[in-house]
C-alpha cells in the first residue's frame, strides 16, 4: 500500500513539474512535449492506482493528440521552435491569483470532504476493466460518440481552413462559333 501511494505521489508531482513547464518554456513544440509528458505522469497515477485500462488509454490518447498538435505547431505557426522569445503567460497576476484560489479550493475539499469508507477491497483489473466496458457502452455510449463526432468535425474543419483555396484552373476550351 505504501509503495502505491509512493508513485501515485511521484507521478503526481511530475505531472504537476511538466505541467509548470508547459507554460514556462517560449516554444510551442517543447510546451506540447511538457503537456505530453504531464498527461503520461497522469496516466501513470492511473495504472500506479490498478486502473490499468483507464491508465493505458490516457497515455495512447495523450500520446496521439499531442504529436499531431505538435506537428499542426511546425506546419502553420510562425515560430515553433520559439527563438523569437515569445511569452507564453498571459495576464500574469490574474492567472496567478485564480490559479491560487484554485488550488487552496482544491485541497480544502481534498481534506475537509468526508469521502466514505475505504473499500476493503476493490475488484480485480478484468473486473475493473469490464465494469468500465459496460458504463461506455451502456449510459455513456451518447458522451462518448457524440465527442468522437465533434473531434472528427473539428479535425476537418482545421485541415480545411488551413489549406489555401485554389483559382480554379483556366482551360483552355475551343469556343463554338455559332
Amino acid at each position: 500500500m505504501y509503495i502505491q501511494a509512493f508513485f501515485v505521489a511521484v507521478f503526481g508531482l511530475a505531472a504537476i513539474g511538466f505541467g509548470v513547464v508547459v507554460f514556462r518554456t517560449s516554444s510551442m513544440v517543447r510546451s506540447a512535449l511538457a503537456l505530453l509528458f504531464s498527461q503520461t505522469a497522469v496516466g501513470c497515477m492511473f495504472l500506479a492506482m490498478q486502473s490499468e485500462f483507464l491508465g493505458v488509454l490516457q497515455i495512447m490518447m495523450m500520446a496521439t493528440e499531442m504529436s499531431i498538435m505538435a506537428i499542426f505547431m511546425v506546419m502553420f505557426m510562425m515560430d515553433p521552435g520559439g527563438l523569437g522569445g515569445m511569452d507564453m503567460s498571459h495576464q500574469k497576476r490574474f492567472s496567478l491569483g485564480a490559479g491560487g484560489i484554485a488550488a487552496a479550493t482544491a485541497i480544502a475539499v481534498a481534506l475537509l470532504s468526508d469521502w466514505g469508507p475505504v473499500t476493503a477491497e476493490a475488484p480485480d483489473a478484468a473486473m475493473q476493466t469490464r465494469e468500465l466496458g459496460f458504463e461506455m457502452l451502456g449510459r455513456s455510449m451518447l458522451i462518448f460518440e457524440t465527442a468522437a463526432v465533434t473531434i472528427l468535425t473539428a479535425m476537418i474543419a482545421a485541415t480545411a481552413t488551413a489549406i489555401p483555396a485554389r483559382e480554379p484552373a483556366n482551360h483552355d476550351h475551343k469556343e463554338t462559333s455559332r
